[in-house]
């Protein structure tokens, strides 16, 4: 019985750890937001585009 038990603790655990990985990249996304990240790597993809085909 004990086994059994302890494989159906085993498995909540599983279950709950994909949850975790999401709130915690959820909570990442918006700290990058609050610090202006977004237009940072806009502003520097353009800059290199524009490197690229030799007009920067």
């Amino acid at each position: 019985m004990k086994n059994m038990e302890e494989k159906q603790v085993t498995k909540h655990k599983i279950k709950l750890v994909p949850f975790g990985v999401i709130i915690i990249f959820l909570i990442l996304g918006v700290i990058g937001i609050s610090l202006d990240e977004p237009s940072r790597v806009l502003n520097q993809a353009t800059q290199i585009c524009l490197s690229c085909i030799g007009l920067g």
